[in-house]
């Protein structure tokens, strides 16, 4: 099963678990990324020692971890899992890990945030905006209204945090407008977000930081957002693999 559904370059997560001595697992531990290198057996594979910035983080053998496989799509897979070994080839640091449960469609209620600096276009939705969005009739964005630049900090496939001069206000819905890159082109969302909180930053007054819900957002726009995620991802582990 494993080779029917994770393949080479997959993103995969790694939380360590920690088992008490009456054999129950204990809470679970700060996340680590890597990637999916090769699959050796359907119970075996190689991933990438995991890293923050430029520092190679060493797990340990026969450490056990919970790993979640971020597949095609946004599916999502989760297994648990040991470390049987560690080492270097061809001037990669990897890990091997063996299987310890069965492979299973695995759903989360939040999604991997990724940092960027994107900019981005907002606004408050006007009242007949908002009225269509809730009686879920065609909803058109009405042209001309003035926007606000801001910038992107992270972005998911359930939301986006944003820095901005503007304060909208907490459960109000905004207009978002960014441009994220699709293969050699960049593609322009245009999306619904309800403001979940805001902040003004200490050290700069007059700057606010927003966390934002995506709104009535359909399958394919969330699914576009994961894999531009997912590709982003691949290309700075890439770029970490190369230093």
């Amino acid at each position: 099963m494993l080779s029917r559904c994770i393949t080479e370059g997959d993103k995969v997560e790694l939380q360590a678990i920690d088992r008490k001595t009456d054999g129950q697992t204990d809470e679970k531990q700060k996340t680590y990324y890597s990637q999916v290198l090769t699959i050796l057996s359907e119970d075996t594979l190689e991933i990438t020692m995991p890293m923050e910035q430029t520092k190679l983080i060493l797990l340990p053998v026969d450490g056990e971890y919970e790993l979640v496989f971020y597949a095609g799509k946004g599916t999502l897979y989760q297994c648990f899992a040991r470390i049987i070994d560690r080492y270097k080839s061809n001037n990669v640091y990897m890990l091997a890990v063996e299987l310890t449960s069965n492979l299973r469609r695995y759903q989360r209620r939040e999604y991997y945030r990724f940092s960027c600096a994107l900019e981005m276009c907002a606004r408050t939705l006007e009242e007949e905006e908002v009225q269509a969005l809730k009686e879920k009739d065609s909803f058109v964005l009405q042209p001309n209204l003035p926007i606000k630049r801001s910038v992107i900090v992270d972005i998911s496939g359930g939301g986006l945090r944003f820095m901005s001069s503007q304060r909208y206000e907490p459960d109000s819905l905004i207009y978002c407008g960014y441009q994220l890159i699709e293969g050699s082109k960049r593609k322009q969302y245009e999306v619904v977000g309800k403001v979940l909180a805001v902040k003004e930053l200490e050290n700069r007054p007059g700057t606010y930081e927003h966390r934002v819900q995506y709104y009535n957002m359909d399958m394919n726009t969330r699914e576009e957002i994961i894999k531009f995620i997912f590709e982003e991802e691949r290309k700075n582990l890439k770029k970490d693999l190369d230093i």
